[in-house]
């Protein structure tokens, strides 16, 4: 197998499925808690999964969602006794791989193609997080929903007659979770929004009609969309 320019999801599991086993997992399952001793990383083969934290005070922050075929570390590599930082959650029906931190650092060390591939993962993963920082700081709350729900279009869209759809089922705490704002802060801008006939809302799926006017609105300056991503 030809490994150049494959991206780090793709030589892992060449790697590692024959020998590890896939693990259907249910929705609303959690594969880790933050704090938790750092035993395995997982291959997300397709479903979605939240991952995040929680506060002190009980508020649930939802950092990113990844979706089919995606790579899940969540701590510190190559370091003594790590923990996983975040929580995982599953939002749907998944099925992953789950490979012992230990061999995918050890096979990471060992092949070159991999370690470029993961430097490679690692540095667009950085771009996104610093992307969102900004769109949150120097949009406020409802530019960062705006700017989440344009990420969304970017991973999960699909082009329906209406607009495009999120093909991901999110309640409104769900939306607020993931902007770091309260629900009625967010029900009340996505209010505001299908009044416009910006957005539509049915069965958990929002489906956006008006892209440009949240764009505009962010001053989005049309990252490709690996860049613009939620996960």
């Amino acid at each position: 197998m030809q490994k150049n320019s494959l991206s780090i999801y793709e030589i892992v599991h060449y790697f590692f499925k024959k020998t590890e086993p896939v693990q259907k997992i249910t929705a609303g399952s959690v594969l880790f808690h933050e704090k938790d001793p750092a035993e395995f990383i997982y291959l997300l083969l397709n479903g979605g999964i939240a991952l995040g934290r929680m506060h002190v005070r009980g508020k649930d922050f939802i950092l990113k969602i990844v979706n089919d075929q995606e790579l899940i570390i969540e701590y510190q590599l190559f370091k003594t006794n790590p923990r996983y930082q975040f929580y995982a959650k599953t939002l749907t029906d998944c099925e992953v791989i789950a490979i012992k931190r230990e061999d995918f650092e050890n096979f990471v060390l060992t092949d070159p193609e991999a370690m470029q591939a993961l430097a490679t993962w690692l540095s667009t993963s950085y771009l996104k997080v610093q992307m969102k920082c900004q769109d949150l700081i120097m949009n406020g709350k409802k530019g960062g929903l705006y700017s989440i729900l344009i990420r969304l279009c970017n991973s999960y869209g699909v082009m329906t007659p209406d607009g495009i759809l999120i093909d991901l089922p999110l309640t409104h705490q769900e939306l607020a979770n993931l902007t770091f704002g309260t629900r009625e802060v967010i029900q009340r801008a996505l209010k505001e929004l299908r009044e416009q006939n910006i957005i539509s809302y049915d069965n958990q799926k929002f489906t956006i009609r008006n892209l440009n006017y949240l764009k505009q609105t962010v001053d989005c300056q049309n990252c490709s969309a690996e860049i613009c991503g939620l996960n």
